[in-house]
């Protein structure tokens, strides 16, 4: 908790909350709230305006990469990566299909450089589409050309996202988005990356599940950890142990990096927990985009609610509580809600399970 920023004692400010939990992930669905908003919430409180993070990310004193959000001195860690592209080793039959595809495409990537060397930044309708040699996928990305080679193009370090245009990235050279920090070597990198991973959850498997865009794992970090009743091998950030600890009542994402590894979270909070907005009605537990509600240092229910804006309500279809709740907590928990549909700028609508 104390990692992830979870204490009684809040943070100051959008900047100690990302330099805090080391990225915030980007995701567009609002059923409740975008996902890095809704984690930056949950930390700040109602004081926390959106429209500091879409300014951040205009001005660049944040910076979007992977699907996260992330401070700019921390591009120095990827730049030795994007330049080894698409492998520091011998690459996997996977990365030579992306390579070659890539380099078929030569003309396209030259005129993406240029358009955006005269005109950028620009969202990605404003690219041409030069490519030869279609993208093939069996997923969504089929035929999907210029997104595909722009994510190539950003591994590599030449384009990176400017911003948004609403929901639309904003894609201009890297050159003129990422600081001009000197490349820390690849392996010094990863294990600065892993350092601060580590910090930001402090305890953590060595080796985690696979996870786009950000690992989950903290490779050698820190310091080795036994977790009683659980296998394998943990790693801890010895600077947050024995330390004075006072929690609070927190309602989290679904996407917050606290709960994102729902194998961690059953073994290390006994909490068990599915995202369900991709299962049918019937099988929902808990609701579609249910919200992990915390209570010091346990993961104690699930918050089942919704934003209708237009409506103007926050509509909550139930509170779900792992175990029955005390007065204290009951009261506690509805602060939350309150707080939350205030932020929200919602009327709140209580359900018959609310």
């Amino acid at each position: 908790m104390r990692a992830q920023l979870l204490t009684s004692e809040r943070p100051a400010d959008l900047f100690e909350v990302v330099r805090g939990l080391n990225v915030l992930q980007l995701d567009q669905t609002a059923y409740v709230a975008p996902n890095a908003d809704l984690v930056t919430w949950s930390r700040l409180g109602s004081s926390y305006d959106p429209t500091e993070l879409a300014d951040a990310l205009a001005s660049l004193e944040l910076l979007e990469l992977r699907g996260f959000v992330r401070l700019p001195e921390t591009l120095a860690l990827f730049r030795a990566e994007m330049v080894a592209w698409p492998s520091d080793g011998e690459p996997l039959d996977w990365q030579e299909y992306r390579r070659d595809w890539v380099r078929a495409n030569e003309g396209c990537r030259v005129d993406i450089l240029e358009r955006l060397r005269q005109d950028g930044p620009l969202v990605m309708r404003e690219l041409p589409d030069t490519c030869v040699q279609p993208w093939r996928s069996s997923g969504w990305t089929n035929n999907r050309n210029v997104s595909q080679l722009l994510e190539f193009m950003m591994q590599r370090g030449e384009v990176a996202i400017a911003g948004r245009d609403g929901r639309d990235r904003l894609w201009d050279l890297a050159s003129r988005v990422y600081p001009d920090d000197p490349a820390v070597p690849i392996a010094k990198a990863a294990r600065m990356r892993d350092e601060q991973r580590l910090r930001s959850m402090g305890l953590l498997r060595a080796k985690g599940p696979a996870c786009p865009g950000e690992p989950l794992d903290a490779g050698e970090a820190g310091e080795r950890a036994v977790v009683d009743g659980v296998r394998g091998e943990w790693r801890v950030d010895p600077e947050l142990l024995d330390r004075p600890f006072t929690g609070r009542t927190a309602i989290v994402s679904p996407l917050d990096r606290l709960v994102y590894d729902r194998k961690r979270l059953l073994e290390i909070f006994d909490f068990d927990y599915q995202l369900e907005m991709y299962k049918p009605v019937a099988k929902r537990k808990w609701g579609y985009f249910a919200l992990p509600i915390l209570h010091n240092d346990r993961l104690v229910g699930k918050l089942d609610a919704m934003s209708d804006r237009k409506s103007g309500i926050f509509r909550v279809n139930a509170i779900h509580e792992d175990e029955p709740f005390s007065k204290t907590l009951t009261a506690t928990v509805h602060r939350e809600i309150r707080d939350l549909a205030k932020w929200l700028q919602l009327e709140l609508v209580l359900g018959p399970g609310g």
